[in-house]
């Protein structure tokens, strides 16, 4: 897969590794994401201290790569963003959050399998892509 830059391809790496990651701990110890959400759910402090530090990795990543010029790219950009909202959501309003990884915690194997689907994808495709810093116009 080509892509603009170097720094889409290290990170889909990261991105891809930690999904992958996620998804096997959510396939060895489905019962520890039921704990997550318990914890999270009763700690208010946990919240703020989970939200600040999403936020903190989403804004980082939106700063350093809003590039939309090719699906690797957009891809990467967009889990930035998703972060960033992920953790501003955890700030500002935790609840509706913490209903939705409640009611997702059915589905664990499902979200660990695709988890590690997205990220074997992200982690290859950051592997075994280049740049071509030719094609690139940043947005």
């Amino acid at each position: 897969m080509t892509t603009a830059t170097s720094l889409t391809l290290h990170l889909a790496q990261a991105i891809g590794l930690y999904m992958i990651v996620a998804g096997l701990s959510g396939l060895a110890a489905p019962q520890r994401w039921q704990a997550i959400v318990d914890d999270l759910a009763r700690s208010a402090g946990l919240q703020m201290v989970m939200g600040v530090t999403v936020f903190a990795i989403g804004a980082a990543l939106a700063i350093a790569h809003s590039i939309l010029v090719d699906p690797l790219a957009i891809i990467v950009t967009v889990a930035g963003w998703l972060a960033l909202l992920e953790g501003a959501l955890l700030i500002a309003t935790p609840g509706p959050l913490i209903r939705i990884g409640q009611a997702s915690l059915r589905f664990t194997r499902i979200w660990a399998f695709a988890s590690i689907a997205l990220g074997l994808f992200l982690a290859l495709a950051g592997l075994t892509g280049r740049a071509d810093a030719a094609q690139s116009v940043f947005v």
